[in-house]
């Protein structure tokens, strides 16, 4: 079973930043590829980023690029979003998970965590 636990959530002003991070609990975090999720109210949840297992490839939404940067950590089993200049449409309840087919795109990842509201005021 795999856990994924997201924290560093927040209320935000527009032009600020946050980071997010994403905890794991499996043997096995860096043979699978990690991506970042968000779901605004009333909206689809969409990928925003994604990062292969060894970290040398990264994915990113075209509405983020320049923004946010994700990383990941190995050793610690750690996955993290750096989210430069918010604007008040980043605000949503970001998602890690854990990638396990081609992608990325919504189907492609199987574990989830529970979510971490950002809200960013404009």
């Amino acid at each position: 079973q795999v856990q994924l636990v997201e924290s560093g959530g927040g209320l935000v002003q527009s032009g600020g930043s946050l980071t997010l991070s994403c905890a794991a609990s499996t043997h096995t975090f860096s043979m699978y590829a990690m991506g970042w999720l968000r779901q605004a109210p009333g909206k689809e949840r969409d990928v925003v980023a994604d990062i292969s297992g060894n970290g040398e490839n990264t994915y990113y939404a075209d509405s983020v690029k320049g923004r946010f940067t994700i990383s990941r950590d190995n050793a610690k089993k750690m996955v993290y979003l750096q989210m430069n200049s918010l604007k008040p449409e980043d605000t949503a309840v970001y998602y890690c998970a854990r990638r396990t087919k081609a992608g990325p795109n919504i189907d492609s990842y199987d574990y989830w965590g529970q979510g971490t509201q950002v809200t960013v005021s404009s």
